[in-house]
């Protein structure tokens, strides 16, 4: 036996909190039964659970994308006004996956994708501090105090960011633009911009190179591949899994 949610979440619909919400809402039913207690447990094998009045199959086979994301894509499985999608990148895979987290639509770089709501919750949970690295190039040459404000943690409109790890890779006296490596833990939106903001510079061009220890190693803006047996156990490790 195992809880409702947990088998909503590996069956690839949802991540666990998305399912804790739909069971809460009244929109999940188990053997014709509409249930909205999030205490209540399944038999995998023998139990048909349905959301919306369509029954979900036994968990699906997991699977696992890293994806270079381009800009004009939005970090969503669909959009109402059909607009451009990761999706669209991975059109030869067949089951039914979304992506770790948001890249906006004119960041580019590093996304996971997978159907595994498990493990996708986990990465996002705060309590793991997933560290995530960013290229970013900025209007003109911050001075040291201001870059000293974003190492420190700096104050948005939704709070104190945690201390971040950056340093100058590169300047462009041509175009006035300065380069900056960023290592953060948190994901608040659109953080990144408006952590630069904040000190009075406008980001020209920002891309995610790592999260969790993977990199774009191979990986040509717009093309994505299966990660590996190594970088599926590192994601574990980090999402305090096995």
């Amino acid at each position: 036996m195992e809880r409702l949610q947990k088998f909503i979440s590996q069956a690839g619909f949802a991540s666990r909190r998305a399912a804790e919400k739909l069971i809460q809402e009244g929109r999940v039913s188990v053997n014709g039964k509409v249930v909205t207690e999030l205490g209540i447990k399944v038999e995998p094998l023998k139990d048909k659970v349905s959301i919306d009045g369509k029954m979900l199959k036994n968990a699906a086979k997991h699977v696992y994308y890293i994806l270079n994301k381009p800009k004009g894509y939005l970090s969503t499985a669909k959009d109402e006004r059909g607009r451009k999608t990761v999706l669209d990148l991975l059109p030869d895979v067949n089951e039914r996956i979304y992506p770790v987290g948001r890249l906006d639509n004119n960041t580019e770089g590093l996304l996971v994708l997978t159907n595994d709501g498990e493990l996708m919750n986990q990465l996002l949970h705060p309590k793991y501090e997933i560290y995530k690295t960013y290229v970013v190039k900025i209007d003109r040459t911050p001075d040291e105090e201001k870059l000293d404000r974003l190492r420190a943690g700096i104050n948005l409109e939704d709070g104190m960011t945690a201390p971040a790890k950056l340093y100058v890779t590169g300047r462009d006296p041509m175009r006035d633009l300065t380069t900056i490596e960023i290592t953060i833990h948190e994901g608040k939106n659109r953080q990144i911009r408006r952590m630069f903001a904040a000190i009075g510079h406008d980001v020209k061009a920002l891309k995610r190179i790592e999260f969790a220890g993977l990199t774009l190693s191979g990986l040509r803006r717009g093309q994505y591949r299966e990660l590996t047996e190594n970088e599926l156990k590192q994601l574990r490790a980090f999402g305090g899994g096995a």
